[in-house]
């Protein structure tokens, strides 16, 4: 019904990609993976069939029959080791839980994955880098901190049964016609853009419920509006850019301090005016689709003015660690080799400079894949920078 509505529109609908196998493959890795069964079940939890790529299916099964690989749980890194007279991390300080024990691990490389706010949180304490100031605009370390700008909406459509409870959550159907530059930006004023989406599967029965205005909140009221409309409804969502901006960053909070004594990071967001116009615009678009699917009732919401986490969307943090080609505005450099430590490997969102409107797990896959070949053909043959300021 979306497609339709996006041709009728003159749009370019299309499934979303989604990282869940709908038959049994086997990976180059040499693991195999179920089918997906559908069950609606699998939202934020691990797929009981094995069908959805994640660590513990395609990679874990591997690592542990590899004898130069050691998990150790219930552990954390605590601080990096860090010698700035010879620019490279000697190795790292971490914490067992279970006895509260510290042990220090000395490394000849380190790879920091620990996502956006722990790398970033990791290089402030360890002293890499120079810290973002706001009042200057100097430094690097915790600046172009960057989210991801969303608003969605729910149609109803009585007499129509759509089963949100079964499928795959990550099943979905787009149009990319406003995402970056793929539309005339002239006298809209705003840049970037993002996709819009139709979203059915994998609404579980409490977090899944949406109810239309007017309709009981409470009691039995609320219950008959339940029956009558939880399987009736589809959901949508906008997901955009986000450009960075100097008032938004990351630091270590000068007061509150973690069960070890160390600084929070703290996190300084707020969305621009340039975000707002941009999500209008894109909820709009989308509220024009809704229309010409031609539902019995329909809602779309706008973000609040201000940022607030209620309700939630998605964790797509990146920045604070961006990559770039000079160390006076960028923490790492093509490879996310860090320019103060060149030992030091940083993985993850945190090497994003800007937020664009896709999910940015894909990219991060292939700079993994980037930053790892560069590793082993040439940094581990040759010790030292692999790009030179």
């Amino acid at each position: 019904m979306f497609s339709e509505a996006a041709r009728s529109l003159g749009y370019h609908p299309f499934p979303v990609p989604t990282a869940t196998s709908s038959a049994p493959y086997v990976n180059p890795e040499g693991i195999t993976l179920g089918r997906c069964e559908y069950c609606g079940h699998c939202n934020r939890t691990a797929c009981e069939a094995n069908a959805k790529a994640s660590p513990n299916v395609n990679i874990m099964p591997v690592l542990r029959v590899e004898p130069k690989f050691e998990l150790r749980t219930r552990v954390f890194v605590t601080r990096l080791v860090y010698d700035k007279e010879a620019r490279r991390v000697t190795g790292v300080v971490y914490s067992d839980m279970t006895t509260g024990e510290e042990y220090e691990q000395p490394a000849g490389l380190v790879v920091l994955s620990s996502f956006v706010f722990g790398n970033t949180q990791q290089l402030l304490l360890a002293g890499i880098g120079e810290p973002y100031a706001v009042s200057t605009g100097k430094g690097v370390v915790g600046k172009n901190y960057c989210y991801q700008f969303e608003a969605g909406g729910e149609a109803f459509f009585e007499g129509r049964e759509f089963n949100p409870f079964i499928g795959a959550p990550g099943m979905a159907t787009a149009i990319d016609d406003f995402n970056g530059e793929n539309f005339d930006h002239s006298s809209l004023g705003f840049f970037g853009g993002g996709y819009i989406a139709c979203v059915n599967g994998g609404a579980p029965p409490i977090g899944g419920r949406v109810l239309p205005k007017g309709e009981p909140r409470w009691g039995v009221g609320w219950k008959q509006a339940e029956a009558k409309w939880y399987r009736c409804n589809t959901r949508f969502n906008t997901q955009g850019s986000v450009y960075a901006h100097r008032g938004n960053f990351m630091d270590l909070d000068p007061s509150y301090k973690d069960a070890l004594g160390r600084p929070l990071l703290r996190l300084t967001y707020n969305a621009t005016e340039n975000d707002h116009k941009m999500s209008r615009y894109l909820v709009e678009r989308l509220e024009g689709v809704i229309k010409a699917m031609n539902p019995t009732h329909y809602e779309v919401h706008n973000r609040p003015k201000n940022f607030t986490i209620v309700p939630y969307q998605s964790t797509h943090c990146t920045g604070g660690t961006m990559m770039g080609s000079d160390p006076g505005n960028s923490v790492v450099n093509r490879y996310l080799q860090a320019w103060d430590a060149h030992n030091l490997f940083i993985q993850g969102a945190s090497v994003f400079p800007q937020q664009h409107g896709y999910n940015p797990t894909g990219t991060l896959g292939a700079l993994a894949y980037w930053s790892a070949k560069a590793i082993t053909e040439q940094y581990l043959k040759n010790p030292g920078p692999l790009v030179h300021a």
